[in-house]
């Protein structure tokens, strides 16, 4: 798929210096740009590079002067890494805007779609399934029974959405992930042994949450574990019975989050982070990469390490322990001089 730099520039509203005609049918970064090729200008400590990319067109800030001779067409647009990102968006949506159903798929009797849903081969569609408009679902996902899909989302090859489960507007759900598994729910009995606990409740995900490739929700025992609105979730997370998650909270990859623990809201938690079950973590909290988190969290802190500290004190702690070896040493010289 071919764009021209005119063709670009009316997307992101811009402004064409150079050749309006020249042709893209691909992007790169501008230090490795080729001949065909769109990239871009944010950083001004790339500024060097646009002298000597190939590629053939580049955005830029419209308060980008060149010092010398350039040999890529430029667009000029207010902010260009904002632009780049509006048009990688546009790109996906040309590149996924599938419809109509391959085969072969199955499609319960009493399933409900609209006529523009894409549904990929060897998808499966349970029972009173009610997806909106404009759905795509690619091939090898599997949508259990009961479950409600609203208008523009995504559920990418082979993700699992167990019935029940709610999903919202504009949600993505990529490959491998699994919404509604059952919680981890184990009763020990008289012989030591563990009965299961079943799990009836659901997974709710509310509009523009994100879901990343082999993340895990679980169902709640009962009522449901719900995301809330903007949610965005990396890789390989693990979301456990009856957790709730306040809008606009982004967590990164590896991330353990217990049972029946409620997080706020515009919060963001690193990669590897372990969190406790039945707490309570509040607004605008900021929870640096591989902490553990085992008590309530109050609106506003920042925390880290395991068990995790404010993150004032952690870096005050580590300066001292860093230097535990000499501090040991002194104290073993001054004991050993108290006695001589």
């Amino acid at each position: 798929m071919k764009f021209t730099a005119q063709q670009i520039a009316g997307i992101l509203e811009g402004d064409v210096v150079g050749n309006p005609d020249v042709e893209v049918s691909k992007l790169s970064k501008i230090e490795e740009g080729l001949e065909g090729s769109l990239t871009f200008l944010a950083n001004p400590k790339y500024t060097p590079y646009i002298y000597t990319t190939k590629a053939s067109i580049t955005i830029v800030n419209k308060s980008f002067t060149p010092e010398e001779d350039l040999s890529t067409t430029l667009i000029k647009v207010e902010d260009s890494y904002e632009s780049f990102s509006k048009l990688l968006e546009y790109y996906n949506q040309v590149k996924n805007n599938k419809q109509g159903i391959e085969q072969p798929v199955y499609i319960a009797e009493s399933a409900s779609y609209d006529e523009s849903i894409y549904l990929g081969a060897f998808s499966y569609l349970g029972e009173n399934v009610k997806i909106g408009k404009n759905v795509k679902i690619f091939p090898g996902a599997y949508i259990g029974d009961n479950v409600v899909i609203g208008d523009d989302t995504v559920v990418f090859s082979g993700a699992k959405v167990y019935s029940e489960s709610v999903i919202g507007n504009n949600c993505v759900i990529n490959s491998g992930a699994i919404i509604g598994a059952d919680g981890f729910g184990f009763a020990p009995n008289e012989s030591g042994e563990y009965s299961k606990v079943p799990q009836i409740g659901n997974v709710v995900l509310e509009d523009f949450v994100d879901i990343g490739a082999a993340t895990t929700i679980d169902r709640a025992t009962l009522g449901s574990t719900i995301i809330r609105r903007g949610v965005k979730l990396d890789n390989q997370i693990q979301i456990a019975h009856n957790v709730e998650i306040g809008r606009n909270t982004v967590i990164a990859a590896q991330t353990g989050i217990a049972g029946s623990t409620k997080i706020g809201e515009n919060c963001q938690i690193g990669g590897q982070v372990g969190i406790v079950g039945h707490i309570t973590i509040g607004d605008n909290v900021k929870i640096q990469a591989q902490s553990g988190i085992g008590r309530h969290v109050k609106d506003n802190e920042v925390l880290q390490g395991s068990p995790a500290l404010p993150y004032g004190d952690y870096n005050k702690a580590y300066v001292h322990f860093k230097n535990l070896p000499s501090i040991v040493k002194n104290i073993n010289d001054l004991e050993k001089n108290k006695w001589e």
